[in-house]
C-alpha cells in the first residue's frame, strides 16, 4: 500500500464510530438505546457495521442516520422490524418505495431530526391557549416539564381541535387510564423474556412491545370504528 493510501486507510477508519460513541450521537433522541439493542439490530440484518481486525464494531455516519431511520420508525410509527427491513431492502436496492408509516418516502438522508420545544414554541405551533395545556399536564395526557419532545406538538394540536368540539382533557382522563391498562398487560406478557437477563432477550422484548402496541392501535381503532357506526 501507497503511503497516499496508507493515509486515506487511516482517516477512514478515524471517521469510524464505535458502539459508545453511536449510544452518544443517537441517546439525546433515543434515551433506552443500549450496546444490546444495537447488536440485536445487526443480528436481524437491519444494520451492517464493519469490523476492526480486533473484532470491533465500527459505524459510519450512514450507518449512524440508518439506526436513526429504524429507531423512528419503530417508536413513531410502531412498525416491526420485519416491515422496517424490507422497507430497507427496497431502500438499498434503488426501488421506488413508499414509507411504510405513512404516504411520504424517507431515507435514512432526508430523516428529519426530532425537536425539543419550549412551552412558548409549543403554544405558538399548536396555536393552543395556556390553559389548554395546564388542563393537558392536570390530566396527564402531556409531561409536565420545560422541554417538550417533538411529539407532545401533535397531541396539543389534537387536543385544540378536540377543545372545539367541546372535548376537554379533563374528558381524556379515561384514555390515559386505559393507556396505563393497556402498557401494563404488554409489559406482563414481556416480564418471562425480560427476567432472562440476557442483552438480546431485552431488545428482542422491545422489539415485541413495539409490535404489540401496533396490534392493539389496530384493534381499538378498529373497535371505536364499530362503535361509532352503531
Amino acid at each position: 500500500m501507497s503511503p497516499d493510501a496508507a493515509r486515506a486507510s487511516e482517516g477512514n477508519e478515524r471517521a469510524l464510530l464505535g458502539i459508545g460513541q453511536v449510544l452518544t450521537k443517537l441517546r439525546p433522541d433515543f434515551p433506552d438505546l443500549t450496546p444490546s439493542k444495537l447488536r440485536f439490530l445487526e443480528e436481524q440484518g437491519l444494520v451492517f457495521p464493519s469490523r476492526t481486525k480486533a473484532g470491533y464494531r465500527k459505524f459510519s455516519v450512514a450507518d449512524v442516520d440508518r439506526l436513526r431511520l429504524i429507531l423512528t420508525m419503530q417508536r413513531d410509527h410502531y412498525l416491526p422490524l420485519k416491515v422496517i427491513c424490507s422497507y430497507l431492502i427496497d431502500c438499498d436496492a434503488g426501488r421506488d418505495v413508499v414509507f411504510p408509516g405513512g404516504n411520504a418516502s424517507l431515507s435514512p438522508s432526508i430523516l428529519p431530526l426530532r425537536r425539543v420545544l419550549t412551552r412558548e414554541v409549543l403554544l405558538r405551533e399548536a396555536q393552543a391557549p395556556p390553559l389548554l395545556l395546564n388542563d393537558a399536564i392536570s390530566a396527564g395526557l402531556l409531561p409536565a416539564v420545560e422541554a417538550y419532545p417533538e411529539d407532545s406538538l401533535a397531541v396539543l394540536t389534537a387536543l385544540v381541535s378536540l377543545q372545539r368540539l367541546g372535548i376537554e382533557p379533563r374528558h381524556l382522563r379515561q384514555v390515559r387510564v386505559a393507556a396505563e391498562r393497556e402498557a401494563d398487560l404488554i409489559s406482563s406478557a414481556l416480564a418471562p423474556i425480560r427476567r432472562s437477563g440476557d442483552g438480546v432477550s431485552r431488545a428482542r422484548a422491545d422489539e415485541m412491545a413495539t409490535e404489540i402496541v401496533g396490534h392493539v392501535e389496530l384493534v381499538r381503532a378498529s373497535l371505536m370504528r364499530t362503535i361509532l357506526g352503531r
